[in-house]
Parts: structure tokens; sequence; C-alpha cells
């Protein structure tokens, strides 16, 4: 099976140069074909960007159609807003062609199963870009809980201190429920919630409380406040806003046992009850928390994406499934249902 994949990109908005540059940067293992034109505009200009870091012409598609009937499509890379991708999902996997989404896989947890089912029974893979996966601090976490060192984990506390000023929710759609789904939860803490949900394990419990507050006029909530208890045993706090101006680095704190482990800024701080004190992951990096969205390396996204052109290749499951991308939905829908009714709120697991 040859091992340079073909792809396409479905949407050419705020992240879909990230994706360009990610897919150019990956010329061993990637190759982009084309991006599809939704009628913005906005794809030939992308294209032609492409086509300079690609050193090869890229092409545009007129449709979604035609894309996904290309023979030599692999996989389309779909970064549509989540209230537009159930059509697009379905063409694709229908055809055959393997699925690459942007977070989240929808706008609520029975439509993103329903995309999840989708892409299983058409038997095609189905990975999403929780690109926080990659970051080398989250990968040294990842093999520090793997190894059975730390002990038990009793505490978990989530922060997501970022600020979006009012303009980004000027946008037509931003922070409605009818295109995304919701505000700070699953348009910018869903990020940290995928990320901390893979070293902790599921939330069985949560009481929480969601405001909008006067720094917004929006639908949804911008800013929440949530308290946990996961099915081991551990309890835990989840802060998330885009009302905390300047905005800051969202963070992931870990007490087990033996060690803290704390995440944030792209490093990770173990700080061993001996004593001991260590960090890794080099140098500090922005990861888009203040008036910038962007303000982000391309290589996290690259990471994803060469692993799920490895993951095609292996026939074996990438590094954020469909599956496991529901786990962090169930969480949001369970805090935004506490929040409403005041009740503490069980998750069906």
């Amino acid at each position: 099976m040859q091992k340079i994949k073909t792809c396409v990109i479905i949407g050419a908005g705020m992240v879909a140069k990230t994706h360009v540059l990610a897919c150019a940067a990956s010329p061993d293992k990637i190759r982009l074909k084309g991006i599809v034109d939704s009628g913005s505009g906005r794809a030939k200009a992308l294209a032609e960007e492409a086509s300079k870091h690609a050193g090869y012409d890229v092409t545009v598609y007129s449709s979604v159609a035609e894309a996904s009937q290309d023979k030599d499509v692999d996989f389309a890379i779909i970064a549509t807003p989540p209230n537009a991708r159930l059509d697009i999902v379905e063409a694709f996997a229908r055809a055959g062609k393997h699925i690459l989404m942007e977070k989240p896989v929808a706008r609520h947890t029975d439509e993103a199963e329903r995309l999840v089912a989708l892409c299983r029974d058409a038997g095609v893979t189905l990975g999403i870009i929780f690109q926080h996966r990659m970051r080398a601090a989250s990968q040294k976490a990842r093999e520090l809980v793997d190894g059975g060192t730390l002990g038990e984990l009793g505490l978990c506390e989530i922060s997501v201190p970022w600020w979006r000023a009012q303009s980004y929710y000027d946008e037509p759609g931003r922070g409605t429920l009818a295109r995304d789904g919701g505000g700070v939860l699953i348009s910018q803490a869903i990020h940290t919630i995928d990320l901390a949900l893979s070293l902790t394990g599921p939330v069985s419990r949560v009481q929480a409380m969601a405001a909008t507050t006067c720094f917004h006029r929006m639908e949804t909530e911008d800013y929440v406040a949530a308290g946990l208890r996961f099915a081991n045993g551990a309890v835990g706090s989840l802060v998330a806003s885009t009302a905390s101006f300047p905005g800051s680095a969202e963070s992931i704190v870990l007490h087990f046992d033996n060690a803290s482990l704390r995440i944030a800024s792209g490093l990770l701080h173990v700080d061993w009850r001996d004593g001991r004190q260590e960090v890794f992951g080099g140098a500090a990096s922005g990861t888009g928390g203040g008036a910038d969205p962007m303000a982000f390396t391309h290589e996290w996204h690259q990471g994803v994406f060469e692993d799920f052109a490895d993951s095609i290749t292996a026939e074996r499951p990438p590094v954020v499934t469909g599956e496991a991308a529901l786990l962090s939905h169930r969480l949001i829908d369970a805090i935004i249902n506490s929040a409403e009714t005041g009740k503490e709120v069980e998750l069906q697991q």
C-alpha cells in the first residue's frame, strides 16, 4: 500500500491555512490535491497559496461531489462549521474515502454519534483533529501516566482562561446553537477537555453552572465552572472562559500519589513528592488563548495529519478516533444539562 496519501481540504476558513502548512510540511506522507470551493471565494486564493508552499499545483474542486468521486483521493480533511458536516461526511464515506475532521465532531452528542456510526458502517476511518495530543509535553504526560510510577490519581484541575473580543462573536453564526452547538465549551475548551480525559479516563458525574458575561453579546456561554467526579474515583474541577482578558494558556494539573503533573504553554512540569522537579517539552509556545485565535504552530496539526496517513497505511486507529472524541461531547452535554437544571448529572459510560 502506498505510503503517501492524497487528501483534499473542505473548508477555507480561519484554520485552513494551518492545514495547508501542515500538509506542505509532510511531503513524504501527504499530498494535498485540492480544496473544495464552498462558494465563499476563499478556496481559489488558498489553493494558490498552497501551491506555493507545496511546490506543485493544488486544484480547486467545484463541489464536494466532485472531490469525493476523485479516484486519486484517499482522505478528506473537513474543516467546515459543525452544522455543515453531515452531507459532506456522508458523501466521502459512501465513496470509501477516509475522513479527518476538525473538532468538534458535531453540535451535540446525538449528532456526533450519528456521524461516528455513519463512518463505522461505511468501513472508513474517522479521525478527529485534537492537536494538543501531539505536543511533546502531552506525549510525555501520557508516558508517565501509562508507566505506573505516579500512583493513584486523586485530583484534576482543568483551566481554560481564554479571551475573545466581541468582534469574534460578531461573525454570523459564531457562538450560536444552530451553527456551533454552543460557546466556550464546544468551540474552545474541548481541546483541553479531550487531552485531560485522555489522561484521566471518563467523568461519571458533574455539577455545573454556565453563564454569558457582560463582556459578550452572544447566544451561548462564555464562562463555565464545573465540579467533576471521575469514574476512577478522583475528583476535579473545570473552569473555562473566553471572557478572561487578555487571555492566557490553558492548563491541566493532575495530582497523583507520588507526583503532580502540570501541562501549560506546551510544557510539562513534574513535581515529585520526594522533592524532584522535572520539565519536559522544550520552549514555551502560544496556544491561541488570546486575542489572536491562530497564535499557534502548525506542527501539532502536522503530527495529527501524519499519524492519520500512517493509520490508513497500517490499517490501525488514528491517535484520536471518532469514538474517543465522543467522551468530550458527552461531558460537555452533561455540563450544560447540569447548568440548565441546577442538578448533578450522571454520565452514561
